[in-house]
């Protein structure tokens, strides 16, 4: 008798996406530097300064304390979320009570959290091209449909609405949007926040702003629950990674109107089971970060910026001056073919690894970007790594 075997395969939703960039991308990193090879990398935005020392005391001394290393409470301790409803205050002029805000554990997170509290199979989601990829595989992963809708140059990089308007929007249960843009870096303005505002409330779709780079390069940070009535139809993502030096902590927060806030809790509640106490309380501490302590880093990375647009010139790219956030997005010159051949040519001969355009969507396929995570003298190495590379060329 002949036997069948069964082959074990992934879920579809698993087959429908690939491994995130960065994740293979670094690998081959690794194992470059491995073989010597010192590679440089302005990639990935991943500050490389350490949180504010009051942050640091914190954590070190609330965890020698022998009551903090239990459960803690899945919505996050009190102070947390005091905390954050505070900062929101302070900075973006945003009144919050404790029970509209949600710590989370990364903002990232937060993406998956908020796309299983709003989408049943067969949904669709508004996604921006170019944008960060991860909203799109958690929407592919859960099964919705992907409606690209296009962020343009010549359209300062902001939501086209006449064109959205065109759209059969009926089953659109979501729109992301995310202002300081990644990766283009155009800022927001309150003019777009009450569109996108309006435009949610016309088509009743919960407009998920993800705001983790306001603080960075950026004189006016901005929510868009500064717009009145954004709570009734909005969620905004918020994160210390970048602000705060702090990526690897996995400190996130999402604030909105307490029904939604309940809604995501239900999901959340039933994947992590809340965040260490120390860390909780070392957050409050560094959202109590001096405006000194901000401009400092807006030093650093000013000077950093100076060397990476010097590198967009070296390349021949253009630029937008005016860009805020940790990165400098620039438009490949006309006889390079794209930006995955540039950055591979770049990482293998002059061992520089840049990030192509095309992983954030197709509008992106003839852009790179640079990463502001590295020293000045990393940044000035990599210049000289690439001027050498070309002259050789």
């Amino acid at each position: 008798m002949k036997i069948t075997m069964k082959m074990i395969e992934p879920a579809a939703h698993i087959k429908s996406i690939e491994e995130y960039y960065f994740s293979v991308k670094l690998a081959e990193v690794a194992r470059m530097n491995a073989e010597g090879k010192n590679v440089i990398s302005l990639a990935v935005g991943a500050p490389d300064r350490m949180p504010s020392q009051e942050t640091i005391d914190m954590l070190c001394d609330t965890a020698r304390l022998p009551d903090v290393h239990a459960y803690q409470p899945y919505t996050g301790i009190p102070e947390l979320r005091k905390a954050y409803a505070d900062w929101y205050k302070r900075i973006y002029d945003v009144t919050l009570t404790p029970a509209e805000v949600l710590p989370l554990i990364g903002s990232k997170e937060g993406i998956l959290h908020v796309s299983m509290t709003f989408l049943n199979f067969g949904d669709a989601v508004l996604v921006p091209n170019p944008g960060y990829p991860t909203y799109r595989s958690v929407s592919q992963l859960l099964r919705a449909e992907v409606m690209d809708y296009d962020l343009l140059e010549e359209k300062g990089w902001e939501p086209d609405f006449e064109a959205l308007e065109k759209k059969d929007l009926s089953r659109v249960k979501l729109m992301w949007v995310n202002y300081p843009n990644m990766p283009t870096g155009a800022n927001a303005t309150i003019e777009l926040f009450e569109k996108l505002v309006a435009f949610g409330k016309k088509h009743q779709i919960v407009i998920c702003h993800d705001n983790p780079y306001s603080f960075i390069l950026n004189d006016h940070p901005m929510s868009i629950l500064s717009v009145p009535g954004a709570k009734e139809i909005c969620i905004e993502l918020n994160s210390l990674s970048k602000s705060h030096n702090m990526s690897g902590w996995r400190m996130g927060m999402l604030a909105s109107n307490t029904q939604f806030v309940q809604w995501v809790l239900k999901a959340k509640s039933n994947i992590d089971s809340g965040q260490f106490k120390p860390m909780q309380l070392a957050t409050v501490a560094a959202l109590s970060n001096s405006d000194e302590w901000h401009a400092g880093m807006n030093r650093v990375y000013r000077e950093r910026r100076d060397w990476a647009e010097k590198i967009m010139q070296l390349l021949g790219c253009s630029f937008d001056p005016r860009q805020v956030g940790l990165f400098v997005w620039g438009k490949l010159p006309t006889e390079v073919s794209g930006s995955e051949k540039i950055v591979n040519d770049l990482l293998e001969k002059a061992r520089v690894f840049l990030t192509p355009g095309f992983i954030f969507g197709s509008n992106g396929e003839r852009f790179i970007r640079i990463s502001l995570g590295a020293s000045v003298e990393k940044i000035q190495e990599a210049y000289r790594r690439i001027e050498e590379y070309l002259g050789n060329s």
